[in-house]
């Protein structure tokens, strides 16, 4: 573009490229958690003819843009996009911010810590700091898991209307990890009305046997909840009459509210001080 270009003539519709919006429309249907197992359901709902969509999907896929599910799962949002998006963040400052306050909480409370964002029906871990013990986590940067029974994942959710839930989780059927896991919307939007009344999620065996958590939500300057930061450790440590539990809620509290301010969040209501 010539020097005497004004920024309205940059973001003239004239100069964009429709092949590459169609593939952006694409990758949006899939974040929000339709797997295109149907091609002529998705062409249709996304507004561009089947043999485009097809060509799009094989050119997404070798870019590893998105991941086809096994077992004619459809597909999902693939690691080169989560790539990409971890360094999105790094550059706005998440990863870099929290990183130095989740290994405070590894000091403070000699448990694992864990960053992680929403994709969807999934979360993914972007950070992690272990204490140097036996049950540290074996979560990895990358690993993707279910929203609906991790607690990073039911307190983002949380912070999303019924409305969003109802369309993310709409026809989809929720696994169980454990007997504690809710596997229909009307248990999950309980849970999760609990979650949000109490500004965290608590797990004790929830997902995995013998492993305990909580999670607190991110917010940026927006007032969004981009992401959400948790501890885990044995089931014991996170029992409701277990010694630390206060001392959980307030340092992961502490810690959320950290990296939030430090994200230009400034909307603290006095029951969150």
């Amino acid at each position: 573009m010539s020097d005497t270009q004004t920024s309205d003539e940059k973001v003239s519709p004239a100069y964009s490229v429709p092949p590459v919006e169609r593939a952006f429309r694409l990758l949006r249907h899939i974040a929000a958690g339709n797997r295109c197992r149907n091609l002529n359901k998705t062409a249709k709902e996304i507004g561009i003819n089947r043999t485009t969509l097809i060509r799009l999907l094989a050119t997404l896929e070798a870019e590893r843009m998105i991941d086809a599910v096994s077992d004619g799962g459809g597909y999902r949002l693939g690691t080169g996009l989560i790539t990409l998006a971890s360094q999105a963040l790094n550059e706005r400052g998440l990863v870099p911010t929290a990183r130095p306050v989740l290994r405070q909480l590894v000091d403070d409370l000699n448990l694992s810590a864990h960053l992680g964002v929403r994709d969807g029906r999934d979360i993914v871990y972007l950070a992690r700091e272990t204490p140097n013990s036996h049950l540290a986590s074996m979560v990895r940067e990358g690993t993707r898991l279910p929203a609906h029974a991790t607690t990073i994942g039911r307190i983002l959710l949380a912070s999303i209307s019924t409305r969003e839930l109802k369309e993310i989780y709409a026809g989809q059927s929720l696994k169980a990890f454990s007997d504690k896991t809710r596997t229909t919307l009307d248990d999950l939007l309980r849970q999760l009305e609990s979650d949000r009344a109490q500004g965290i999620s608590w797990s004790v065996a929830n997902f995995e046997p013998d492993i305990g958590s909580a999670a607190v939500a991110i917010y940026d300057h927006q007032g969004q909840a981009v992401a959400a930061i948790n501890v885990t450790g044995h089931a014991s440590t996170f029992a409701s009459d277990g010694p630390m539990v206060e001392e959980i809620e307030e340092k992961l509290k502490g810690a959320a509210r950290e990296i939030s301010e430090a994200l230009g969040y400034r909307g603290w209501g006095a029951d969150q001080m």
